[in-house]
C-alpha cells in the first residue's frame, strides 16, 4: 500500500493550482456566496487558498496566513455557506477527474474546519 499523501494523489501543485482557479470561478459565480469576496484581492486569496489546500492535504507548502477564525471573523458565515463552499470544492475536484474515493477523503479533511469558519447561526435554520 502506498503512503502517498492526498496532495500527491490528486496530482500535486499543478492540480492544487487548477483546483483553486476553478473553485474560485464557481464560488464567485454563486450569488449565495460571491458577496463574501467583494473587495478581496483575488490573486492573494488564491495564493493563500492553494497553500492552505497543500498544507491540509499533506503537501509541501505551509499555510502562513492568519487563523481560519480570524480570517472569517468579520463575515457572517452560516453552516449553509460552508456547505455550499464544500460542495463547490467537491464538484471542482470531480470536474478535474479526481477519483471519487480521493474526493471523499479531501472532503473529510476539510469538514472539521466548519468549527473554525462558521460563526453565525442561520436565520433559516436556527438549529444550525
Amino acid at each position: 500500500m502506498s503512503e502517498e499523501t492526498l496532495y500527491q494523489r490528486i496530482g500535486g501543485e499543478v492540480a492544487i493550482n487548477a483546483a483553486t482557479d476553478r473553485f474560485f470561478e464557481r464560488v464567485l459565480a454563486d450569488p449565495k456566496l460571491n458577496h463574501f469576496f467583494v473587495a478581496i484581492p483575488m490573486p492573494r486569496l488564491k495564493t493563500y487558498q492553494a497553500s492552505f489546500l497543500s498544507h491540509t492535504l499533506g503537501g509541501p507548502k505551509q499555510y502562513g496566513g492568519a487563523s481560519m477564525q480570524m480570517v472569517h471573523a468579520r463575515l457572517a458565515i452560516e453552516q449553509h455557506h460552508f456547505d455550499l463552499v464544500s460542495t463547490h470544492l467537491v464538484e471542482t475536484l470531480h470536474e478535474l477527474g479526481i477519483a471519487k474515493e480521493t474526493i471523499g477523503e479531501v472532503a473529510s479533511a476539510i469538514m472539521p474546519l466548519a468549527n473554525l469558519i462558521v460563526n453565525t447561526k442561520s436565520a433559516m435554520h436556527p438549529h444550525s
